[in-house]
């Protein structure tokens, strides 16, 4: 490990050293990616830093221990020993887990998909309520959003809802959303008082760049028509709407959020590359299902991964056991604690596989 934390040290400060040469300055190109990847760099390399100081202060301590000392002096010397001691276990540990292999989506943008499932009109309401949540936590994230897609349901819910988080690092803490979320609550259609249990799921892909996935002009077929709202009934009379049909896989994607045809064509076309590089991904993970899949699961968006607990104000992440008291919070946006406690549990498990 030592020796890896050198080699990376070396790297970093070599960086420093290339982000003040003029000629990295004036190259758009360099400059960005170089300051990206120190950037990356900066937590295992302040990190390893610390180690450093922590093992020469610790060495320091050892040897005057040694040394004939007073009552006084051997007991201060015990204390900061231990403190040291201490400090060492924690910064091994952060640097064990910094060292941990990085999804290479992690600083992607994502797109994400909530769909209405099991349980009709109160599904669509659920849905229009996660949309509102991850809206919400990606404001205290300081990432932007804008809604790519919408079908509304006659009672104000999504039947489905597509958008797009800007971010840094949104994928990073977005991606353990996919999947089916559950709601246990009282519909407010339900005039007897019964708790009824519908499902919404979520999708979340990061997003695919035109390198990453080509899609050529005579793979696809494009197709407008007019936008429309709650209930289907027309909001425009021109054919602004666009429906994006990759003819390779089968893979459509549609867009009438934007008011011109190009703008609704090119975010058609973004959510049509994701869903292609999603389709992929899970293919070739399913090749590795077995020995792969971890505690957060597989992204599957058919496997139940938490349930929302009206009547007890209840949210249980069933992939870790996960159980917190504060509904109203987590539906407002708060779930910082619950991802945190995914990002322990996935990088937990790395470390079992001795990755």
């Amino acid at each position: 490990m030592l020796d890896r934390l050198q080699s990376l040290a070396d790297r970093y400060e070599k960086l420093s050293e290339l982000l003040c040469d003029p000629d990295v300055a004036n190259d758009t190109k360099k400059l960005r990616d170089y300051s990206k990847e120190q950037s990356d760099l900066q937590p295992a390399y302040e990190a390893y830093t610390e180690y450093k100081q922590v093992m020469e202060e610790l060495d320091a301590a050892k040897v005057m221990q040694a040394e004939k000392l007073d009552d006084e002096m051997r007991e201060m010397v015990k204390l900061e020993i231990e403190d040291l001691s201490g400090r060492q276990q924690e910064l091994e540990e952060k640097i064990r887990i910094l060292l941990l292999p990085k999804d290479p989506n992690d600083d992607k943008n994502v797109i994400v998909e909530i769909r209405g499932a099991a349980g009709g009109d109160e599904a669509a309401l659920f849905a229009a309520d996660l949309y509102r949540m991850y809206t919400r936590f990606a404001d205290t994230q300081g990432w932007k959003v804008d809604v790519m897609d919408a079908n509304e349901s006659d009672l104000g819910g999504f039947k489905e809802v597509i958008f797009m988080i800007n971010g840094r690092g949104a994928y990073s803490k977005m991606k353990y959303e996919s999947g089916a979320h559950r709601v246990q609550r009282i519909p407010s259609t339900e005039s007897g008082g019964r708790i009824h249990t519908s499902t919404s799921t979520v999708a979340v892909m990061p997003e695919a760049e035109e390198v990453d996935i080509e899609i050529l002009d005579k793979d696809i077929r494009v197709d407008t028509f007019c936008s429309s709202g709650a209930g289907g009934q027309s909001v425009n009379t021109t054919k602004s709407a666009v429906r994006v049909t990759h003819i390779p896989t089968g893979i459509v994607a549609t867009c009438q959020d934007g008011k011109s045809q190009n703008s609704n064509k090119e975010k058609a076309l973004q959510v049509l590359r994701a869903r292609i590089s999603d389709m992929m991904r899970q293919e070739e993970e399913a090749k590795y299902a077995g020995e792969r899949k971890s505690k957060v699961g597989t992204g599957d968006r058919s496997e139940r991964i938490r349930t929302y607990n009206f009547p007890q104000s209840r949210v249980t992440d069933h992939r870790i056991g996960l159980t917190l008291h504060k509904l109203d919070q987590v539906m407002n946006g708060e779930i910082a604690e619950i991802v945190s406690a995914l990002t322990i549990a996935e990088q937990a498990d790395l470390m079992d596989k001795g990755e």
